[in-house]
């Protein structure tokens, strides 16, 4: 297994849409060796959610595992969020935007049908820190990051405070 490097925002590869992936493609080996990957870098940030466009892997996949345990590690491929029910207010991070946590506004309970790592078709239905994960992840599927819900202002600092501490890191 191999650590993958994780974009971090603004780098303008978190907004490329990602393409549906191939089903017949789910037994190349390469792919599944990507998920592995992908899982272990998500456990080792640490995260709950991975999306294939944060290592920069434009395809429509993600991995999630939102257990405490780590014992329930879920592949979404092309994934469709098919119901949306209520609202939540959730206070959310990101790999891609380390350090940083805002309240983001999101659907309170989901279903989703996607692919399995294999190809087989499931539908699943998410509340809670599940459903705000699927949502926050099939966004980075579309290009879009939590800090496109902030004001322009606040992303901007968002924007500066993750630069500053970049410089900081480099320079150290």
């Amino acid at each position: 297994m191999a650590m993958l490097p994780i974009l971090e925002f603004p780098d303008p590869r978190l907004r490329i849409k990602a393409a549906p992936v191939d089903a017949a493609r789910l037994a190349d080996a390469w792919l599944q060796q990507l998920f592995d990957d992908m899982f272990e870098t998500m456990y080792d940030a640490p995260g709950i959610g991975l999306a294939a466009s944060q290592v920069d892997v434009h395809q429509r996949f993600m991995v999630i595992d939102v257990t405490d345990d780590k014992s329930r590690p879920l592949v979404f491929v092309n994934p469709q969020i098919t119901t949306r029910q209520g609202e939540q207010v959730y206070q959310e991070g990101c790999l891609s935007v380390p350090g940083i946590y805002a309240d983001v506004t999101r659907s309170d309970s989901i279903t989703v049908e996607a692919l399995d790592r294999h190809g087989q078709p499931f539908t699943l239905e998410a509340d809670g820190v599940l459903a705000v994960c699927v949502q926050h992840e099939m966004d980075h599927l579309d290009g879009k990051l939590f800090v496109d819900y902030l004001s322009p202002l606040k992303r901007e600092m968002v924007r500066k405070k993750l630069a500053k501490a970049r410089k900081q890191t480099s320079a150290a």
